[in-house]
């Protein structure tokens, strides 16, 4: 049972968390989550160990029952079926397009129970769907290579681009990549298909760049970005005062941005303070 462990702990002194086990139950459900594998991984199979096993193996990690793979292994030896080195295997071997499909999952069916249960917050902007977009290098451990661990420049597992939507504090889409090292930047192109009209995108200067930018306008979104120093751009007329915030002065203007590529060119309010 996904999630039971976890959930025990708390039934008996908080009875709401017998309603949230049943709704955490359904979202992942074990055939629901089979099936979803069963759609999406492309090289890996499932036989003696079931996707929906690794599933609850790892929530255990993730929401801190266990303090390792291993540790929750020992808990729930019976219940796997399979070896210890059969697991760290299996998970392994997961494909980063399973690993995206379950958070897109997961998020469709949580966002519903949080509509459903009027749990959104305020919008950001209302008439647009807000998301936040950001990086994160997977932290590295002191389980690596030998040769690695005299090094602070050590091998990085990974890292990821997540998609978050602010109204529901829910996290919609990760991008994962598998190299560490690889430039944020080269992920982007992978973002633009969850990106929609009148879509709002909030992200730091890592991803102002004019193709980017220039793919969201011909999506019909929008986006607020911090603008990078190497940013090509132009001004249009004067800047104006348009008030104050808490460090200072407000200014608004207007940039003019050239793709030299196709010579478009596309006009975007630049804020100052």
């Amino acid at each position: 049972m996904l999630f039971g462990e976890l959930f025990e702990q708390f039934v008996d002194l908080s009875p709401v968390c017998v309603m949230h086990r049943a709704l955490m139950e359904n979202v992942f459900a074990p055939a629901e989550l089979d099936a979803l594998f069963r759609q999406t991984a492309v090289m890996q199979y499932q036989r003696e160990l079931l996707f929906s096993t690794m599933v609850d193996v790892v929530s255990m990690v993730v929401c801190r029952v266990s303090k390792s793979v291993h540790a929750a292994y020992v808990r729930k030896r019976q219940e796997v079926g399979v070896s210890v080195r059969a697991l760290y295997d299996k998970l392994d071997g997961v494909e980063v397009g399973t690993s995206r499909a379950l958070v897109q999952y997961v998020a469709g069916r949580a966002g519903e129970l949080i509509r459903h249960c009027r749990g959104c917050r305020a919008p950001l902007m209302k008439g647009y769907k807000v998301r936040i977009l950001d990086g994160n290098h997977l932290r590295g451990t002191d389980h690596r290579l030998k040769v690695l661990r005299g090094t602070a420049a050590g091998a990085l597992p990974g890292q990821a681009l997540v998609l978050l939507d602010p109204q529901r504090m829910l996290i919609e889409d990760v991008i994962a990549c598998e190299d560490g090292h690889t430039q944020e930047r080269a992920l982007l192109g992978q973002v633009l298909p969850s990106i929609g009209k009148r879509d709002l995108l909030i992200d730091d200067r890592n991803f102002c760049t004019l193709g980017f930018l220039f793919a969201l306008k011909e999506r019909k979104a929008c986006f607020v970005t911090r603008q990078h120093g190497r940013m090509p751009w132009t001004p249009q007329g004067k800047e104006r005062y348009v008030g104050r915030c808490s460090t200072g002065r407000v200014y608004e203007g207007t940039a003019r941005t050239a793709r030299s590529a196709d010579r478009q060119n596309h006009a975007c309010r630049r804020i100052t303070g």
